[in-house]
């Protein structure tokens, strides 16, 4: 008699297939839900990363209007002027500032779209190359040919 069960030493072919892909698929399944966890932990991580760099940069927003509005102040004082002339000369400055980023910006994006222009071209060369070489390939074994169809006279 063959003793029964899963310790059994004697075990089918069939038992012990069916039994390596019950454990892959639940290996499967695990490291599924395992990867699903990581990613849901990151993406929470991610989130509160961005959450607080948007208050930041809110932050950040409302301390450049604060100084510019403290050197609009100090301005009027230095000069001696009433306080729109000091408002007066941190608005053209802002907008010498925002002309002089606007026209950079129209210099680096009237470029064009991203190709990759070098990539193309060397791959161009490449494509001629080897073809220039199937040629000669070719042309070789044309000569080889030849060469065998008239040592057979």
């Amino acid at each position: 008699m063959r003793p029964s069960g899963p310790n059994s030493a004697e075990k089918s072919l069939g038992e012990i297939v069916a039994e390596v892909s019950e454990k892959a698929s639940l290996l499967v399944r695990e490291e599924i839900e395992l990867a699903k966890a990581e990613m849901i932990g990151k993406a929470r991580t991610l989130g509160k990363g961005a959450a607080v760099a948007a208050a930041a940069g809110v932050f950040l927003v409302f301390a450049v209007v604060m100084f510019l509005h403290t050197l609009a102040w100090l301005l009027s004082d230095l000069l001696g002027q009433d306080p729109w002339v000091g408002f007066g000369i941190v608005t053209i400055l802002l907008v010498l500032a925002g002309a002089l980023a606007g026209l950079k910006a129209k210099k680096w994006l009237s470029t064009g779209p991203p190709t990759p222009d070098a990539a193309i071209e060397e791959a161009k060369i490449t494509r001629e190359t080897l073809e220039r070489q199937g040629m000669q390939g070719d042309q070789v074994g044309r000569s080889l040919e030849h060469d065998r169809e008239g040592a057979s006279f």
